[in-house]
């Protein structure tokens, strides 16, 4: 069992920064891709970002590109995901995920990802 446990999560205002970290514990004798997804209300949940295993690879939503970024201390078991230039659309629970596969995934996909954390507040006022 991996437990994740979000944080930084809050209120800020539009054209604002901030960082969500998400600190793995329990299995974490190998590294995982690790991604982000939100749902704001009355919504599916959605991709945002994501980190292959090894940190060679990132992906970003199109809606987000350019304004997030995705990465990773694997000496803290803990992933990032600094958000800057926010918008009031960005408003959402977000909530991270590990995929425990190394091969054959597709990060956008939350079928891909084997574990889910409770997942944090942000909301992004006008």
């Amino acid at each position: 069992q991996v437990q994740l446990v979000e944080s930084g999560g809050g209120l800020v205002q539009a054209g604002g920064s901030l960082r969500l970290s998400c600190a793995a514990s329990g299995r974490t004798f190998s590294s995982y891709g690790m991604g982000w997804f939100r749902q704001a209300p009355g919504q599916e949940r959605e991709f945002v970002a994501a980190i292959s295993w090894n940190g060679g690879s990132t992906f970003y939503a199109d809606s987000v590109k350019g304004r997030f970024t995705i990465s990773r201390d694997n000496a803290k078991n803990t992933a990032y995901l600094q958000m800057n230039s926010l918008k009031p659309e960005d408003t959402a629970v977000y909530v991270c995920a590990v995929a425990i596969r190394k091969t054959y995934l597709d990060y956008r996909r939350l079928t891909s990802y084997d574990y889910w954390g409770q997942g944090t507040q942000v909301t992004v006022s006008s």
